[in-house]
């Protein structure tokens, strides 16, 4: 747990609402750096890549921390998910579109973690 908050509610938080104010709504700088900068060898595009793999292994490590079964492979669903929440809240201009993610988001992480023994 860093900073008080749990590794379940740091992993949520990728699907919070942009703060109040925020207008209009951008979506991933990282994607819009790549897009921007389709050239894979291009050093813009490399950086965005970069950061996409560096989420990626930040959500696995939290994920692993949960104790959930294949942690790299949950965070790579987290993180496509909350990639495609950021880029259709900038197409729809719409700040919270990340709970319909955040949703999904739940149900992955439900499923990821162990079972637990039930008494008999």
């Amino acid at each position: 747990m860093r900073g008080g908050v749990p590794a379940r509610e740091r992993i949520l938080a990728l699907f919070d609402p942009l703060p109040a104010g925020t207008d209009p709504v951008r979506g991933c700088p990282f994607i819009d750096a790549a897009v921007e900068f389709p050239d894979p060898r291009n050093p813009v595009h490399s950086c965005a890549r970069e950061r996409k793999l560096l989420m990626v292994r930040l959500v696995a490590e939290l994920a692993a921390e949960l104790g959930c079964r294949e942690p790299a492979v949950l965070a790579e669903q987290l993180v496509t998910l909350a990639d495609g929440a950021a880029s259709r809240a900038m197409v729809q201009d719409e700040a919270d579109y990340g709970r319909h993610a955040r949703t999904a988001a739940e149900i992955l992480l439900a499923d990821a973690l162990p079972a637990t023994p039930t008494a008999t």
